[in-house]
């Protein structure tokens, strides 16, 4: 989808990023300031869309109609007069000029920047990465690729224990795609996940049709021009046409480190979403903020988060001081089974300390993860519906040292452990 562009000298306010972050931080600027000159600089052609949508296996296989993924049109960016400079990267930054150069050699003016640039799928890199046949999941155009090659697939390989790779082992088996899943560690999802609830999906991935290599790597992609095997370092050699990956993501950060921006994994933030740069911000996949209800740096992929910071940094841009503070969660169900992250959970083991909650056995388990007397995060299988009131837990600092035991009562209701609310005073007027 063609977007026509305005190109100008210098924008008010530039956006590096049109994904769910830099809109969202377009509109709440034009929200407040109906005057200033808005741009979104964008690696995708394409306006805003969901890509939570991408890895949903109703919309790969045709029950969700395409046009739905469409979460801003043309028509919004013309509307609210914000230039869209679609399929555009941003290589260089010069924070004393104030100005970014575009890889076709555009040079563009800001008076303030937002980076919400994003990050990038990982893919096999290895010998055979030339092939026809190796996905990855991350834009528009990956997913419209891998929705032709259901539909003369036959056996695919899936690399990677996590969120994508669980969705797309569920697309696959939708489609009668013969699936083997292969994984470096012990178990899914270690070492974020303990064994037991490793365990417990990987027993709904293996009633669900998949087969499950455990510490097993690739050493080659086999075939000719087109994917037709995979040879592991162990030996063994496996038949398929498609091997995707969900192996992680990473920043292209050069850039913005060349320019004296400060980084490490993600382009490193205050509370307040802003780099070591005057007027320049960041926010979504890339930034690696200061949170501060776990009072930490973290950096996370999650498009509610996403959607939070481009408003925080928006109104910060703005000339507000409102801190970013918010409770992070992921979720997912496929296989009969759900689950879900809620805060930190990436530090098990660093002085936390861990509270089981229900059983493996019982089908329905959560560990409640604590940082000396209050929650920090917390996962779950099968029961997503405790999620909310343990993101309050997080979120309002509850000291818990006193409730282990009702924590780990799978009957206790948590909702009793959150402050009862100051009834409103009662008013009788004459």
């Amino acid at each position: 989808m063609a977007i026509p562009y305005i190109l100008m000298d210098k924008f008010d306010y530039l956006i590096i990023g049109g994904g769910v972050c830099g809109a969202t931080a377009a509109d709440i600027i034009r929200q407040n300031d109906k005057n200033c000159s808005i741009a979104v600089v964008s690696d995708e052609p394409h306006p805003l869309y969901s890509r939570v949508m991408l890895s949903k296996p109703e919309f790969f296989l045709g029950h969700i109609p395409f046009e739905k993924i469409w979460m801003k049109g043309t028509e919004w960016y013309e509307q609210n007069r914000i230039s869209f400079l679609g399929g555009r990267l941003a290589t260089a930054l010069d924070t004393a000029q104030k100005t970014i150069s575009l890889r076709d050699g555009t040079r563009l003016r800001y008076g303030k920047l937002l980076i919400a640039s994003g990050v990038r799928a990982r893919t096999w890199s290895g010998p055979g990465a030339d092939k026809k046949g190796i996905y990855v999941l991350r834009s528009l155009e990956h997913g419209k690729a891998i929705m032709e090659a259901v539909k003369i697939k036959k056996h695919a390989v899936v690399i990677g224990g996590g969120f994508i790779s669980f969705e797309m082992d569920d697309l696959l088996r939708k489609a009668n795609i013969e699936v083997t899943h292969l994984i470096r560690e012990n178990y899914y999802w270690e070492p974020v996940l303990d064994e037991a609830s490793g365990r417990m999906i990987e027993t709904a991935l293996e009633k669900g049709g998949v087969k499950i290599m455990r510490n097993k790597e690739i050493a080659e992609i086999k075939g000719g021009d087109e994917v037709e095997g995979v040879l592991l370092k162990d030996g063994t050699e496996i038949a398929c046409d498609m091997v995707l990956c969900g192996i992680g993501a990473y920043g292209e950060l050069d850039w913005v480190k060349n320019a004296g921006v400060a980084v490490n994994k993600g382009i490193l933030a205050n509370e307040y979403l802003e780099t070591s740069a005057p007027d320049v911000w960041t926010g979504g996949d890339i930034a690696e903020f200061k949170d501060l209800i776990l009072d930490e740096n973290i950096q996370l992929g999650n498009w509610v988060n996403a959607h939070e910071q481009g408003r925080i940094a928006a109104l910060n841009m703005l000339g507000k001081k409102i801190p970013f503070k918010f409770v992070s969660f992921y979720t997912t169900q496929g296989f009969g089974i759900s689950i879900a992250f809620t805060g930190d959970v990436w530090t098990v083991g660093n002085n936390r300390t861990v509270i089981n909650r229900g059983t493996p056995e019982s089908g329905s388990y959560a560990r409640i993860i604590l940082k000396g007397n209050e929650v920090e995060g917390a996962t779950f299988i099968n029961r997503t519906q405790e999620m909310s009131v343990v993101s309050k837990l997080i979120r309002q600092n509850i000291d818990v040292s006193k409730h282990h035991s009702e924590l780990a009562d799978p009957n206790f209701d948590l909702k009793k452990l959150l402050p009862t609310p100051t009834p409103e005073p009662i008013v009788i007027s004459n």
